[in-house]
């Protein structure tokens, strides 16, 4: 009889191993459907959206998923008000995850597969994250009596700040891994970071270089590749050449103001944008080669982002 136990119990344990490995390659499986290379993630309100471009156009729009703060079960009934108006929405590690904010006032990665959220943080009006090496994120933060700021965490530590550097009106980061450097963005200037005792408990960032933006109020960076960053303010758009230091207009948006986000391929000359046209938001998705627009109607649409 104590044999038999002990064979039932060796055969459960084994299914239960098997079931776990299932939920685990099926939930990996289901993000990457999900968000594959080339969808779109846009975001508004308390709102995520992955959106199909190819099967999108000006009188449908191809919605693959959708994400509200309510679906978020391990969130903290405290955040629920801070993630009211989210205005950046990057996907990261494999496209299974996204790094979302808000400037009511949080940073959170959503997991796509079970719509939860992994990590946390109370960060005042923040505008924009990226992600860094060894797990840890980089959130701008505007204007706000505690912020005009970059904040360091880790995404293993929930509302831990690492580090924080002053930067009035925060508004984009951008992690350069040909260089290893972080970009970030402000209102007047643009700057660059290093990594310092990264590996270590008590890793920081130290200011490398800055250059004064031929335009006030910085507002979206986009890094194009290693040496080319595109950056709109409040009347422009620049290309910024790493190489030379220097800002050049970006002629494809010429005469666009209030440009809220930006994302350019120069191998195809593709374009895709949201730009302010009710106060601070819109509703519209712009695309350029392929020439369309993709609406979400009764949203506050602030930024889009494209899967790569």
């Amino acid at each position: 009889m104590t044999k038999k136990v002990g064979k039932n119990q060796k055969i459960m344990k084994r299914v239960c191993i098997l079931f776990i490995l299932f939920l685990v390659a099926f939930n990996t499986s289901f993000a990457q459907q999900v968000l594959k290379k080339g969808f779109l993630v846009a975001c508004g309100d308390d709102k995520l959206f992955i959106i199909d471009p190819n099967k999108s156009n000006d009188n449908h729009t191809e919605i693959i998923w959708k994400w509200a703060v309510s679906d978020a079960k391990s969130l903290p009934a405290s955040y629920i008000p801070l993630l009211k108006s989210l205005d950046e929405c990057k996907a990261v590690m494999g496209n299974k995850k996204i790094l979302v904010t808000s400037f009511t006032g949080a940073t959170i990665l959503v997991d796509i597969a079970s719509k939860d959220v992994e990590f946390y943080a109370k960060t005042p009006m923040a505008h924009s994250v990226d992600l860094l090496p060894n797990n840890r994120i980089v959130v701008a933060n505007s204007t706000h009596p505690k912020g005009n700021s970059i904040e360091l965490y880790d995404l293993n530590k929930n509302e831990k700040v690492l580090f924080t550097d002053s930067l009035y009106s925060g508004h984009g980061v951008a992690w350069n891994p040909k260089y290893k450097l972080l970009y970030v963005l402000g209102y007047q200037h643009l700057k660059t970071y290093s990594l310092v005792n990264w590996y270590s408990e008590n890793p920081s960032l130290k200011l490398e270089s800055s250059w004064q933006l031929p335009d006030k109020s910085g507002h979206d960076l986009f890094r194009i590749d290693g040496d080319t960053f595109l950056i709109s303010t409040h009347h422009s758009v620049f290309l910024f050449n790493n190489n030379n230091k220097s800002f050049t207009d970006f002629t494809l948006l010429n005469g666009k103001n209030d440009i809220k986000s930006v994302n350019y391929y120069p191998k195809k000359n593709s374009l895709i944008y949201t730009v302010a046209e009710e106060s601070w938001w819109t509703k519209n998705i712009y695309m350029v080669n392929p020439n369309k627009t993709i609406k979400l109607p009764g949203l506050k649409l602030y930024k889009v982002r494209k899967a790569i």
